[in-house]
């Protein structure tokens, strides 16, 4: 949304993290990993428009990869990289509006990048790699501009040993084997942050999910042969979530649903651009995690079509997957959205009153009181419009959003169209108050 040229401020949570001075459109990645020795290196040709006139650029790029050549409009640049910024500066400047061309050859062994959240990025598993990096890990396997609101095409190539299964974001538009190392083509049409570019390698085989007719979102799953009889008990229900998630929050927004089972353990699902990553002990044989099923699924709308512009607003994130959630619970004859909202309720009043779920800061972002208040915020909501008007809400924001950027202040308009009081004490009560506000009854819910 917005003109092109639109200069995003740098995220007051992650001031180290996004770059002025150029707005890109495309990442082409070209990969070779090998899995052994953990060995990357990597070619990455990055389209973009220039924002202002300016001598040099900056990529963000972790210091664990070493760049060996920069190009920059077709001719060689002089770059340097220090702190996880690689700076570019090009033979000539370049004009406001004019076209950047970047492309850079780099190596090395990629390593997650250290932060208040813990490490984030690319992860070496037991026998394969994952990448989850969520919120600045991108960094850590290619130069990027790693801001939530800088949002791209992607093409990304990835060759590797073949026994190994290797997937990433998009479409698999080709797929070619040479002597023991197979390549593996992804397209990604849609706009995708940097943070939810992933790719995952590991001794996988692929299945579909669900019956092949009747689906319109194709589904498929990168599961180890021996998680295989779990799986398909604990996911079994995924195809009747996304019927149920398309009535609410209305269409899919990406050409196809992949989920990947790691053969490792995970301490948490984590969700990527048309992928969600599970661990081993996401797959117990008893639907243990199909809270987290919806939840990362949810992300798919909330998350990764509409991507918060700045970090401060990750409820809109956190919060619609948390209560999506609750939806789902509810559409599967478990407990329903209101008693699980006013069981979270009981639970957190029982926490330190200390969060502005609007504005967490940066050590508080991944709160569990952030996912559940806003999730809260959504129930409040819901019980002061109806249904009706909530879920005719909902479709309206992932509509008018899609594979867009996102704020509160925008939710917060579009919502008031749907309700003839104001809105603003809701809002003020429950993102901007630290006190935990009550719940309305239930009773006022009709619509």
């Amino acid at each position: 949304m917005g003109d092109k040229f639109y200069e995003v401020p740098i995220d007051e949570y992650l001031p180290q993290n996004g770059n002025r001075g150029y707005r890109v459109s495309r990442y082409e990645l070209e990969l070779v990993y090998k899995v052994s020795s953990n060995r990357l290196s990597g070619r990455a040709a990055i389209t973009a428009v220039t924002t202002a006139m300016s001598s040099r650029f900056a990529l963000d790029l972790s210091q664990s990869l070493s760049v060996t050549k920069v190009f920059v409009n077709g001719a060689r640049a002089k770059y340097a990289h220090q702190r996880g910024k690689l700076t570019v500066t090009p033979a000539q400047k370049i004009p406001a509006g004019g076209v950047l061309a970047i492309v850079v050859q780099y190596a090395g062994t990629p390593r997650p990048v250290r932060g208040p959240w813990g490490e984030v990025g690319w992860e070496e598993l037991t026998d394969g790699a994952l990448v989850a990096s969520q919120p600045n890990g991108a960094a850590s396997w290619f130069p990027c501009d790693d801001h939530p609101s800088s949002k791209a095409s992607y093409r990304i190539s990835i060759t590797t040993d073949s026994p190994y299964y290797a997937v990433a974001n998009g479409t698999l538009i080709r797929k070619q084997t040479k002597a023991s190392q197979t390549t593996w083509v992804y397209e990604q049409p849609e706009p995708m942050s940097s943070y939810l570019a992933t790719i995952q390698i590991g001794p996988y085989r692929r299945y579909r999910v669900g019956s092949a007719h009747g689906a319109d979102v194709p589904m498929h799953a990168l599961v180890p042969p021996r998680l295989r009889t779990a799986f398909e008990h604990d996911f079994e229900r995924q195809p009747r979530m996304m019927a149920e998630f398309r009535e609410r929050f209305g269409p899919y927004p990406f050409e196809g649903y992949t989920v990947v089972v790691t053969d490792d353990e995970l301490e948490i699902p984590i969700e990527a651009q048309g992928l969600s990553i599970f661990g081993a002990n996401h797959c117990d044989g008893r639907r243990g995690a199909e809270r987290l099923i919806a939840h990362e699924l949810a992300h798919q709308w909330f998350g990764n079509s509409l991507t918060v512009r700045q970090w401060r607003d990750i409820w809109l994130h956190e919060g619609f997957a948390c209560y999506a959630e609750w939806i789902w619970s509810e559409a599967a004859g478990g407990p329903s959205a209101d008693q699980l909202a006013r069981a979270a309720r009981h639970n957190l009043a029982r926490s330190p009153q200390d969060i502005v779920v609007g504005d967490p800061g940066p050590g508080l972002m991944f709160d569990d009181r952030v996912y559940k208040r806003g999730a809260l915020t959504l129930h409040t909501l819901r019980l002061e419009l109806g249904d009706a008007k909530f879920f005719g809400l909902l479709r309206e924001w992932t509509a008018r959003y899609r594979h867009s950027s996102v704020d509160t202040e925008e939710f917060a308009d579009l919502a008031g169209h749907y309700s003839t009081a104001s809105l603003r004490p809701l809002w003020a009560a429950w993102l901007y108050d630290r006190p935990l506000p009550q719940l309305p009854p239930q009773s006022s819910t009709a619509g």
